[in-house]
């Protein structure tokens, strides 16, 4: 099973924000820029992490993005299943349906697999995922920010 790049950049945002121990709330520019993500795909996940309560982002000049308890303790596994919706590994009923689809075993043994894919992403946490080495990793990313008008370092935008 592979995970959408939503998914991906989602999951490294939160790590990313999980490290953050500094006074200053980092923006979503400055945090596209360390992930080397878009901007613009960047903040519709943001948008969506925001949506379901493990990132807190704020407007304006004191703003920025934080993680929030929840963000912390979630499942690697809870956080994936809604970033990534409720769609299965194959359409089988999409623009061209699948001839087999009317007696076909393929489709529950995908549900199955990408069930079970998910449930041993449950228990892992975000804390888990953050831990050393990672943690260093996180860390060593280069800060985009401060004086660069391009990239502000309080905004949530």
């Amino acid at each position: 099973m592979q995970l959408t790049r939503f998914t991906d950049v989602g999951l490294r945002v939160v790590m990313r924000l999980a490290v953050d121990d500094s006074e200053d709330r980092p923006g979503t520019r400055q945090i596209a820029a360390e992930l080397s993500v878009s901007y613009a795909h960047t903040a519709k996940v943001i948008s969506r992490l925001s949506e379901l309560g493990i990132v807190d982002a704020q407007r304006g000049r004191s703003g920025g993005l934080a993680i929030t308890e929840l963000g912390r303790v979630a499942s690697i596994g809870w956080i994936a299943r809604r970033l990534e919706g409720d769609g299965e590994v194959v359409d089988c009923d999409g623009a061209q349906p699948c001839p087999l689809r009317s007696g076909c075993l393929l489709r529950s043994a995908l549900r199955g697999a990408q069930e079970s894919f998910f449930e041993s992403l449950d228990t892992v946490t975000v804390e888990d995922l953050t831990r050393s080495p990672t943690r260093g990793v996180l860390l060593s990313l280069p800060r985009f920010g401060g004086s660069d008008p391009q990239i502000p370092s309080k905004t949530g935008d």
